[in-house]
């Protein structure tokens, strides 16, 4: 009856699951791997569904006698059974070894995979406490020396400006004394001309006061000369009539004396009147002219005196003309290279602000690398712990089968298909689980 009931589990179970998908519960073998002091358990597929197959096809309807207590079974058949069944314990023995070996390369190399993980995360580390730090505080250092060098550059144009301008008020004030002494200028000049008319003036005055004198002195010669020709006239007459008048106008010679005397004195008061007029108009005239000539002699000073400063002026006007020049082109020059040098600081922050954004997308990159590779290894160690639980839930559920002469081949198999069949659920479990772990080994 035991007979039955296992064979009729075998051959639900072999049509439910086939019997290439059988799995035997061989003893469980460990071996020592070359990388690590623990031991690592393994997985082992089973090939139990040849000997089945080779037991149901040899005459396994011959072996159940269905005849209740007198089944006998045949022992010859049974040896030869034994010895397939010791063939096929050797060839998973050698599956089993060569499935070992594989699990060991597959921990071999997620501990190769954690290695990397704790050197990339050792790394990122690094470049976290090092890198952000040092390329910030040169960032900084930079920034510090152009923003100095701005400050810099905005004093010595606050300077200059404030040198422009204040050579611009001694413009201005040079060009309000230069005004004021153009003006002082016209005014003398304006004067120079009204001395030259007055001295013209005089001039004229002289010659008309020359020509009277020359007028009155001919008067006077002339009035010498007619009185004379008077006296001689006179004195002619009064040789002639001497003696007439003499002897009978008595009276004649009274009115002649009279009328000299009235001419002669007519004659020294006009020359006195002449000669005191000529003296004082003289005098007046020279007054004048040496009035004029000291006037014209300031004049000619004060018209020289503006004329070296106005020299003076002009050519410092000139200095200060190209001083400003030489000044606003040194402003531009000083505006041209600010510009420049403001340009190549503006470019020299650009590029920096590229770096700092090309080395956030680098750390972003790395972290996301990183991210990645914890969360294999969280994956890997998620497989490894299920790994273990499976390994020791098995372990503790594995049967160990002595195989010897003396025992029944029924009972043997009847034993063996009732523990499978019972663990279904684990036996599912073990092939998602090794088909997992083919999958990270192709990998």
């Amino acid at each position: 009856a035991m007979s039955h009931s296992s064979s009729i589990r075998a051959t639900s179970y072999r049509r439910t699951f086939g019997p290439s998908a059988m799995l035997s519960p061989m003893p469980y073998s460990s071996s020592r791997l070359a990388s690590g002091s623990s031991a690592t358990r393994l997985l082992s597929m089973p090939s139990a569904g040849a000997s089945l197959r080779s037991y149901r096809g040899s005459g396994g309807s011959a072996l159940f006698l269905r005849t209740g207590a007198a089944e006998k079974l045949d022992f010859s058949v049974a040896d030869a059974l034994n010895q397939e069944f010791l063939a096929t314990r050797s060839n998973e023995k050698q599956e089993l070894q060569e499935l070992n070996d594989r699990f060991a390369s597959f921990i071999e190399k997620v501990r190769y995979l954690e290695t990397q993980n704790a050197a990339l995360l050792t790394e990122l580390g690094q470049s976290r406490a090092k890198e952000p730090s040092r390329a910030s505080d040169l960032f900084q250092d930079e920034l510090r020396e152009l923003r100095r060098q701005v400050d810099s550059l905005g004093k010595d144009r606050d300077r200059l400006q404030v040198d422009r301008d204040n050579l611009a008020e001694d413009l201005a004030a040079l060009k309000q004394r230069l005004d004021e002494e153009m003006h002082k200028r016209e005014d003398a000049e304006n004067n120079l001309v009204l001395f030259r008319k007055d001295v013209d003036d005089a001039t004229l005055s002289r010659l008309e006061l020359e020509r009277k004198i020359e007028s009155l002195m001919d008067e006077i010669e002339f009035l010498k000369k007619l009185h004379e020709e008077v006296r001689h006239s006179n004195g002619l007459a009064q040789q002639q009539v001497q003696v007439e008048v003499e002897q009978a106008k008595p009276d004649l010679t009274a009115a002649l004396k009279e009328i000299r005397t009235q001419y002669e004195s007519i004659a020294v008061k006009n020359l006195q009147e002449a000669e005191e007029w000529y003296k004082s108009k003289f005098a007046d005239l020279s007054d004048a002219a040496n009035r004029n000539h000291e006037a014209l002699r300031q004049a000619k000073q004060e018209m020289n005196e503006s004329r070296r400063q106005i020299q003076t002026l002009t050519c410092e006007v000139d200095g200060l003309k190209g001083t400003n020049e030489a000044l606003l082109r040194q402003m531009r020059d000083l505006e041209d290279q600010y510009g420049a040098e403001v340009g190549s600081y503006q470019e020299t922050v650009g590029r920096l602000e590229q770096e700092i954004q090309h080395m956030k997308e680098e750390m972003a990159r790395h972290l996301r690398e990183y991210q990645d590779l914890l969360n294999v290894k969280m994956a890997l160690d998620i497989e490894i712990a299920t790994y273990r639980k499976l390994l020791e839930g098995e372990e503790s559920i594995s049967l160990c089968f002595h195989l010897t002469c003396s025992n029944a081949l029924p009972s043997i198999s009847s034993q063996h298909f009732h523990i499978w069949a019972c663990d279904h659920q684990t036996r599912c479990m073990w092939e998602s689980l090794w088909n997992r772990g083919l999958q990270l080994w192709q990998l």
